[in-house]
């Protein structure tokens, strides 16, 4: 598994890119809004089904999203 700031990065790109705020993709992922926040800081560690399920709010291959490099 890939470092949770380079995980937190990743998810904060594709959310930009998808035009989302946090607090839009927390609504969409059924998580708060500072969890978003602690993921995309690298504060927290999600859990593996938050990673699916965000990778699949944000039409994003999960194995890339995982990879060790941005």
């Amino acid at each position: 598994m890939c470092n949770l700031a380079l995980l937190g990065k990743k998810i904060k790109i594709e959310r930009i890119k998808n035009d989302l705020s946090q607090e839009k993709l927390a609504e969409m992922a059924g998580v708060s809004m500072r969890t978003i926040s602690l993921i995309e800081c690298g504060l927290q560690h999600p859990k593996f089904f938050l990673v699916v399920k965000l990778s699949k709010i944000l039409n994003f291959d999960i194995n890339i999203l995982l990879e060790e490099k941005l």
